[in-house]
C-alpha cells in the first residue's frame, strides 16, 4: 500500500515482499514451542531446524528462481512476435524473499509469538 496507495491482494497472499510471512510464522512457532516446552527438547530442535530450512529456502532456492523468472521473462518480451513463445505467460518473479526481509519476518514472528504467549500466561495465573 505504501508504495502503489492501494491495496494489492495479490501481495497479501503471494510469496516474496516484506516482512517475510513464511519466516514469521516458522519462526512465531518455534519460539512457542520453545517456551511452552522449553529450549532443551526435542520439540524445540524440530521446530528450530523447520524454521531455519524455511528461512534458507526463502533467501536461497526461491529467490534465485524469482531472479531467473525475471531474465527469462525479458528474454521473452524480446522474442519477434511470430515467434511461437512470445505469447506465453510470464512466470511469477516475486517468489523468494532478500535477507532483510526474512530477518524481518524472523523479528515479526518471535515478538508476535512472545507477546500473545505472555498475555495468554498473564490470563491464565489469575
Amino acid at each position: 500500500m505504501y508504495r502503489e496507495h492501494r491495496w494489492d491482494l495479490k501481495q497479501l497472499i503471494g510469496s516474496g515482499g516484506m516482512p517475510s510471512s513464511h519466516s514469521a510464522t516458522v519462526t512465531a512457532f518455534a519460539v512457542v514451542v520453545g517456551l511452552q516446552d522449553g529450549l532443551g527438547g526435542s520439540s524445540f530442535a524440530t521446530a528450530l531446524i523447520i524454521a531455519c530450512i524455511v528461512m534458507y529456502d526463502a533467501t536461497g532456492v526461491r529467490l534465485q528462481v524469482g531472479r531467473q523468472a525475471e531474465v527469462l521473462n525479458q528474454i521473452v518480451y524480446e522474442l519477434p512476435a511470430e515467434h511461437p513463445l512470445a505469447e506465453s505467460i510470464p512466470l511469477c518473479e516475486l517468489l523468494g524473499h532478500t535477507p532483510p526481509q526474512v530477518i524481518a519476518g524472523g523479528l515479526l514472528g518471535t515478538m508476535t509469538a512472545t507477546i500473545i504467549y505472555l498475555i495468554s500466561y498473564s490470563g491464565s495465573s489469575a
